[in-house]
């Protein structure tokens, strides 16, 4: 009985509210007792959808709460107004929140709701007092019926004191966020006098509203991601603003009004399009913090010096050349971020810097050229070339007068080809562009393509058959039309502007900055890290030099493994050069940031040692004592006379120079692991691989469809471009005809970002019936010639060289039977390949085989023979064709490996025919040095063997 009154209670309630012309006091015709319970229970207002049709029954109306202690208030002006008034708010608050939770404490927060602002009128007609006394609204702008009706009733609120306009508040069915629609405030808005703070970032402002000028009382104004193209001079009568957040606009210049902001402390005007700076910037007194990344800014202006407040410079991404040396006097600057700026470059920047988004909509014909095609012509009116693997060449018009002829060409790194300085990790193979000098009229832009590196600098080196030159270089995504691999990103690019063709590579290495170092002093910031940075003062050279920084990361987890510390840190490895070398005649001061984990305010000056090294004798000495060495609460700051190695590390050891010098090698030190696999169905075909750890078991498990053989071998170390042997024992041996072979030993060159990879035949050394059970061991080659004298101790000595050993077994000695009898081509003089060459020679030809076969003059129904014949096993294909054309080449006369080598040619493996030709030629030399030997080396010997 008591839940059926209850429910006719709220019936009646719900007629009352509905009937649209109640009079205000048509809730006094109940008894008192009666009121007070319809005041204790919840009004549900019946909310049209935003079509203007009633919502069904399962889409919840907002629930406003009405409390018996505000009976003679509001809520009869509530119950008496028309339920079609109300709006509903998507989502609808829950059950449990009612009005209280929406507008309490002077604060309505509508911007959690769609069309929250259309509640905005409904509130100030029903509780018109407490919206008086509003002082802190927010409000969304992704609904322009809502944001119409919001900006008619925000100048009643007199009182407020915070305004949020924002968008972005909500996301479309497809995650993307909903931009707000504000382009406008009306005037009406000055009224707002009390106002403090007003946010109306993420709309659609492209000029800053006349009526926020009137707001003299505003503090902070939030205006970023608009497209707001300038500021009115009158900004300046804001004077009592502290924070300004432009970020994310349109902006081109600054008016030189901003400067009577005399109180404001926060300025960002990042990610616009600053070119230039207003001196007025200077009177900014107060100001603390100045955002001015991501802009085109070529220059700062002197006034900045007098802001001595200044705490925060952040100018990173901008096209920066120098930095005024009144910076350095500023007391409390402690964060200045330089990061991607051209500093100390010059001044005149390259053609490069306009290509990249520019060439993809001009007119510039474009070229794709395939593997086989090596050869393309480039006339007066430029091009655009794409090369297989993601390499781009771009030829500027007028670069040649008439229509020239240029080849291209990729070959594997060799150690008499690519050079590294110490720190250095080759990322590319060899471009190589010919002809060889070719002079252009206009610099020509070479992207070369590299994989994914640490942390550091990508320079592209060039190598013109003498020296190594290292290149201006910009990094950059290839062209959306161009990928290495088919649906695949593009490629990472690194450019430069060359005028000549040879041969380019592009390697990582540390983290590079320079400048010139004048008499009148200079400062110098790292762009890996903005707390690093040089202070030279005046007078501290009498001529001008440059000066380089370099800055090496070091990991914490290898400096306490190494030390046995686990609170042991270190900071980065400073490299400090100049040219010329010679002293400083004043201290430079070097700061540098504490070793991770380690603030000023509880660093134990025992434990903290600066460390001095020698390149030249790769020695570290402790000089803490030394020098005057002082921290601050994140900084290290000390003074030198002189350039060199600089580390700084914080360790309970005593003596830490051992320590020190075993972390230095380890920086330049890979490990790596050994593979040796046999191809299932030719055991004598084996693939040697030397790959870094970390890739050895995802590796593993890709060749183990086709390849078996043992486990990696152990951890073994080795340097980038360092050279190792691969030799074959115990019964198993290669042919020696390899332009890589050595003494009987495959030749290698280990670069971390390269696949390291060989494959070989191999064959008993005494022919048998039974398995042959050998082994395949790996050896040390020459030493680098920077390579510390320590890590050079180890691997002195035959025996010392050896790192891993990994063992082979061949199952029989006949290869299958499918081979039998010696199988050779050619003769010594004019061309020579024995059948081992041809047995590797079939190890690199893939899918291509049946186009090398028509080109060698095999018949197609015979390859189609040769497919049926051995449809499960695609390698005895490629040598049951090889073999075919050999057999009928050995009474065909001389020539024959000269054919073989056009046939690859024409088939697109010029790289193939290359190894033949080196092959070739290895094989000439050695006849003709075993004839010098013998003395039969005459003018007539060496024209006709046959002839004596």
């Amino acid at each position: 009985m008591e839940r059926e009154e209850k429910k006719q209670e709220e019936e009646k309630v719900k007629l009352a509210t509905s009937d649209g012309g109640g009079e205000e006091g048509h809730i006094d015709g109940f008894s008192d007792e009666r009121r007070m319970m319809m005041m204790e229970t919840r009004v549900r207002l019946a909310c049209p959808d935003f079509s203007g049709k009633p919502q069904l029954e399962e889409s919840p109306p907002l629930v406003l709460s009405v409390s018996s202690d505000r009976t003679d208030t509001w809520a009869p002006s509530i119950l008496s107004s028309s339920s079609s008034s109300f709006p509903c708010l998507s989502p609808p608050l829950p059950p449990s929140v009612g009005l209280d939770g929406v507008l309490a404490e002077g604060r309505l927060v509508l911007d959690v709701y769609r069309a929250g602002g259309e509640v905005l009128p409904v509130f100030w007609e029903c509780v018109q007092e407490q919206m008086r006394g509003l002082q802190y609204l927010r409000l969304g702008s992704e609904d322009e019926g809502a944001l119409e009706s919001s900006l008619r009733v925000l100048p009643r609120l007199s009182h407020l004191r915070s305004l949020a306009i924002r968008g972005h508040r909500f996301h479309d069915p497809q995650a993307d966020p909903l931009p707000g629609l504000l382009s406008s405030l009306p005037d009406s808005l000055s009224s707002l006098s009390l106002l403090v703070h007003l946010d109306l970032s993420f709309n659609r402002l492209s000029s800053l509203p006349p009526c926020i000028l009137s707001l003299s009382h505003l503090s902070e104004l939030l205006l970023c991601h608009n497209q707001l193209s300038g500021l009115p001079e009158g900004v300046g009568a804001l004077a009592s603003l502290r924070r300004v957040s432009l970020l994310g606009n349109r902006l081109v210049d600054l008016p030189p009004g901003l400067g009577l902001l005399c109180r404001l402390e926060e300025l960002d005007v990042s990610f616009n399009l600053l070119e230039t700076l207003p001196e007025e910037l200077g009177q900014l007194q107060d100001l603390q913090t100045l955002e001015l990344s991501n802009n085109r800014l070529r220059a700062l202006p002197e006034t900045l010096g007098s802001l001595r407040s200044l705490r925060q410079l952040l100018i990173q991404s901008n096209d920066l050349r120098t930095v005024p040396a009144c910076l350095q006097s500023l007391p409390l600057l402690d964060k200045l971020d330089v990061r991607n700026n051209p500093l100390g470059r010059p001044p005149t920047p390259p053609p490069l810097a306009h290509v990249t988004p520019d060439l993809e909509c001009s007119a510039t014909p474009e070229l794709h050229l395939g593997l086989e095609q090596h050869s393309f012509q480039v006339s007066p009116a430029g091009c655009h070339v794409f090369l297989p693997g993601g390499a781009e060449l771009l030829f500027p018009r007028r670069c040649v007068n008439t229509v020239t002829q240029l080849q291209w060409a990729e070959r594997r790194p060799d150690r008499k080809w690519v050079w590294l300085e110490e720190h250095d990790i080759l990322l590319s193979r060899q471009l190589e562009l010919l002809p060889h000098g070719a002079t252009f009229d206009k610099p020509v832009e070479v992207c070369v393509p590299y994989r994914k590196t640490r942390k550091g600098d990508v320079a592209v080196r060039r190598f013109d058959g003498q020296s190594w030159t290292t290149l201006q270089t910009l990094s950059r995504r290839g062209s959306e039309k161009h990928s290495c691999r088919p649906g695949g990103r593009p490629a990472r690019l690194a450019c430069c502007s060359v005028s000549q063709f040879s041969w380019f590579v592009a390697v990582s290495r540390p983290f590079l900055d320079s400048c010139s170092v004048s008499p009148e002093g200079a400062l110098l910031v790292s762009q890996y890290d903005p707390g690093i940075k040089l202070t030279f003062p005046p007078e501290c050279t009498t001529e001008t030099r440059t000066v380089t920084l370099q800055v090496l990361q070091v990991a914490q987890s290898e400096v306490r493994h190494l030390t046995g510390d686990p609170h042991a840190s270190a900071s980065p490895l400073l490299c400090l050069s100049q040219t010329p070398s010679m002293h400083f005649l004043q201290p430079i001061t070097v700061q540098v940031p504490l070793p991770p984990g380690v603030t000023g305010h509880m660093v134990d000056m025992s434990r903290l040692h600066l460390m001095h090294g020698d390149p030249t004798a790769h020695t570290w000495t402790d000089i803490t004592t030394q020098v005057s060495l002082y921290v601050t609460h994140i900084y290290a700051v000390f003074s030198i006379t002189h350039f060199s190695w600089y580390w700084l590390w914080y360790t309970t050891h005593r003596c830490v120079s051992g320590v020190v010098r075993k972390m230095y090698q380890r920086l330049k030190q890979f490990r790596v692991r050994f593979l040796a696999l046999q191809r299932k169905n030719d055991p004598e075909q084996v693939l040697l691989q030397c790959l870094p750890s970390d890739k050895a078991e995802s590796r593993l498990s890709s060749l183990s469809e086709q390849y078996e053989g043992p486990q990696p071998s152990e951890l073994c170390i080795l340097l980038e471009g360092e050279q190792f042997f691969a030799g074959f024992e115990r019964g198993i041996d290669i042919s020696a005809d390899r332009p890589d072979c050595k003494e009987g030993r495959l030749s290698f060159t280990f670069y971390s970002h390269l696949k390291n990879i060989k494959e070989v035949h191999v064959c008993p050394i005494i022919p048998q019936q039974g398995p042959v059970r050998g082994q395949v061991s790996f050896y040390r080659g020459e030493v680098p010639v920077d390579l510390p004298e320590e890590v050079a101790s180890k691997r002195k000595g035959h025996d010392n060289q050896w790192m891993a050993t990994l063992p082979l077994r061949i199952p029989n000695a006949d290869c299958d039977g499918n081979i039998s009898g010696e199988l050779n081509l050619g003769d010594p003089e004019s061309g020579y390949l024995t059948q081992t060459n041809l047995l590797s020679i079939s190890l690199r030809i893939n899918q291509e085989w049946q186009n090398i076969g028509i080109s060698l003059g095999i018949g197609y129904d015979q390859l189609e023979r040769i497919r049926n014949q051995h449809r499960d096993n695609f390698g005895a294909q490629v040598l049951a064709m090889l073999f075919h054309w050999a057999r009928g080449q050995q009474g065909a006369g001389p020539g024959a490996v000269q054919r073989l080598v056009k046939a690859l040619v024409d088939s697109g493996r010029r790289d193939l025919a290359e190894e033949v030709e080196d092959v070739v030629t290895l094989g000439k030399r050695k006849y003709e040095e075993s004839l010098k030997r013998v003395g039969l080396e005459t003018p007539a010997t060496s024209a006709d063997p046959q002839s004596s």
